[in-house]
């Protein structure tokens, strides 16, 4: 059994604890939280639990093998950081970090200790987003020509951190997972109405090198929850809901089929392909879950992650350079690894 402990009982924390008390292979050991009144819940739902009031205590319990961390991004650095340094095994909730730079010295950190690190991007454990990967790769929906991504919601604000580090990082993650590649250019525009220089709302454009692009929209000002993506193909287009009770998935026969080289009147000839909706048998489980299952395997096998510290570095480089162009009004930069 991993012994992990979980630092950082807040907003996420709950489903994390809840996760590591299920899971087979580990044992939830202790709780870290700087909020008595936390604490004290911990000890009610999971009385085994130790209750730490200090992360230090964390680190120097030789016992303890593997630290989940869900506090603050502002805070994610130094905690892994410390963490690393104890030879603790890392998963780190999104955005690993909030710069680049920060988050080569984690890989390097961890390569150095011999240990995991890993970022919390659960959508690509997500068993719906992975189907749509299935698809893309196998060609079923042609030439991908574009993906756009909608995360709205009215709340959950935060003071010191906007709407990009705080909800995009979820869809930057999905857009490099199905694209398989970094983009050449991004541009963003954003704008704050509740809180003076923190946006409330986002809008990411990406353009990858095959001339495909991905589009992000993220927002805690909105009057309906939203969390939805579409990816258009030549062949097929993809829709995924993943508020949808039944058919998250749902996979239209639709697309525009180019009539060869004729040209009438200087344009390609063309016709609209219509066909059935599908919507794929989809075994679902829960994506935090399985990522907590896959760190602890990671962990007992010596495996690599799938979202790994260099996963949670591009996540990073994106957001790093969509913050660059928000700060200059939208203007394009291009991105360098």
């Amino acid at each position: 059994m991993v012994k992990v402990a979980l630092v950082g009982y807040g907003y996420w924390g709950p489903n994390l604890a809840r996760n590591l008390h299920e899971l087979p292979g580990a044992c939830f050991t202790a709780c870290c939280d700087l909020d008595a009144t936390r604490l004290a819940l911990v000890k009610r739902l999971y009385p085994q639990v130790v209750a730490i009031s200090r992360p230090q205590d964390v680190w120097n319990d030789i016992s303890i093998e593997a630290v989940v961390i869900a506090t603050p991004a502002r805070t994610h650095f130094d905690l892994a950081r410390a963490a690393l340094r104890a030879g603790k095994h890392v998963l780190v909730e999104k955005p690993l970090t909030l710069n680049s730079r920060h988050a080569e010295q984690l890989i390097k950190l961890a390569q150095s200790q011999g240990r995991v690190l890993m970022v919390g991007h659960t959508f690509e454990y997500n068993p719906a987003m992975l189907k749509i990967k299935e698809l893309m790769d196998q060609g079923e929906l042609g030439e991908v020509y574009y993906a756009y991504c909608t995360r709205v919601n009215l709340g959950r604000l935060q003071p010191d951190l906007n709407a990009l580090w705080s909800i995009a990082p979820h869809d930057i993650s999905m857009l490099l997972l199905l694209f398989q590649q970094m983009p050449l250019e991004v541009s963003a525009t954003g704008a704050w109405y509740l809180n003076s220089g923190v946006e409330d709302v986002v809008f990411v454009n990406l353009l990858f090198a095959d001339g495909a692009r991905g589009h992000v929209h993220a927002s805690w000002l909105d009057p309906s929850k939203v969390r939805r993506m579409t990816v258009v193909g030549s062949k097929r287009m993809v829709v995924y809901d993943d508020l949808a009770t039944e058919g998250k998935i749902r996979i239209y026969d639709k697309g525009v089929l180019i009539g060869g080289n004729h040209r009438v009147y200087g344009e390609f000839q063309y016709r609209l392909h219509s066909g059935d909706i599908n919507i794929p048998k989809i075994d679902m489980s829960e994506p935090l879950r399985n990522e907590c299952a896959h760190f602890v395997e990671c962990i007992r096998e010596g495996k690599q992650p799938r979202t790994d510290g260099e996963n949670g570095l591009r996540v990073v480089t994106v957001l790093e350079w969509a913050e660059r162009s928000m700060r200059k009004r939208g203007a394009p930069v291009q991105v360098t690894t």
